[in-house]
């Protein structure tokens, strides 16, 4: 007959999770982290495209087109 108690788990196993987690946490945050640097790299190219427009609307000199 089976036994009503339930079986407890064991600390290797316990271990074993929590250590598969903490690397997972780890992926995720390098993912994010290389995410973020991608982004702010589009900003600043962004920026240094619109920064020289910038400087002549202030000078007061049209841009060529």
């Amino acid at each position: 007959m089976a036994s009503t108690s339930k079986r407890r788990q064991t600390m290797a196993k316990m271990n074993r999770e929590r250590a598969l987690k903490e690397k997972r946490e780890m992926k995720q945050e390098r993912k994010d982290a290389k995410k973020q640097a991608r982004l702010a790299e589009e900003i600043v190219a962004e920026g240094e495209l619109q920064a020289p427009r910038a400087e002549e609307e202030i000078d007061g000199t049209e841009p060529p087109e």
